[in-house]
């Protein structure tokens, strides 16, 4: 599971992302907007019966994987939209998701790709005591919204087909964050799963975040 606000701070303990392989802001923005707008609906599309299904995200049932994205979703937006960088939580202790958590995500998407477009991804993100840099902030969302999409689309029986540049962009940004620090059992990332060489680069993606491509619901 993706715990942001572990992530802050591992980031100053080694986590890196090879100058090579840096985004170009717009181009990230985009392909998050996009997959922002994917999520929302699929958030739109649980149902009431499916909130304590299992998910591949195996901490987290339908429910909570929700409160987990649109949660920080949340926050994200607010830290960038912030003149500071300051993320006003550092975790989600307290938080509830709204009544309407894809309008949640939609108004949160549209906030982040503002704060964006007029260069907040230029300062860094400032999560608790630690900071890192916004486009490798950014990075980071793009990488984990896709993920968790995906967990939440499979858990709930729902298409998810993000843009093979959106993989790809990821795929080039995951192995820097990927240390053997923070990758393995009991870690924050599980194994990898091994995928076909020839492999789709969302699947190849998936199981280097330690996800199955062909799991299913029981």
């Amino acid at each position: 599971m993706f715990k942001p606000d572990r992530l802050g701070a591992a980031y100053g303990h080694g986590m890196t992302t090879p100058a090579s392989t840096t985004p170009d802001i717009d181009r990230t923005a985009d392909l998050l907007a996009a997959v922002l707008d994917d999520l929302a609906s699929v958030v739109a599309g649980i149902r009431p019966e499916q909130l304590h299904d299992p998910t591949p995200c195996t901490d987290l049932d339908v429910e909570r994987l929700r409160e987990h994205v649109v949660g920080w979703l949340t926050a994200f937006a607010d830290g960038f939209a912030d003149p500071q960088g300051r993320v006003p939580r550092a975790n989600l202790d307290g938080y509830g998701v709204p009544a309407d958590p894809a309008g949640e995500v939609r108004t949160c998407a549209q906030r982040l790709d503002r704060a964006i477009r007029a260069g907040a991804a230029d300062r860094p993100l400032r999560l608790g005591a630690s900071e890192m840099p916004g486009e490798l902030a950014l990075g980071m969302i793009l990488w984990e919204y896709q993920v968790h999409g995906w967990d939440l689309a499979r858990a709930t029986g729902q298409p998810w087909a993000p843009a093979e540049a959106a993989a790809w962009e990821s795929l080039a940004f995951a192995p820097g964050m990927l240390t053997e620090d923070y990758q393995g059992e009991g870690k924050a990332f599980g194994v990898p799963v091994p995928v076909a060489p020839d492999a789709a680069p969302f699947d190849r993606l998936l199981g280097l975040c330690g996800r199955d491509p062909g799991w299913v619901r029981g």
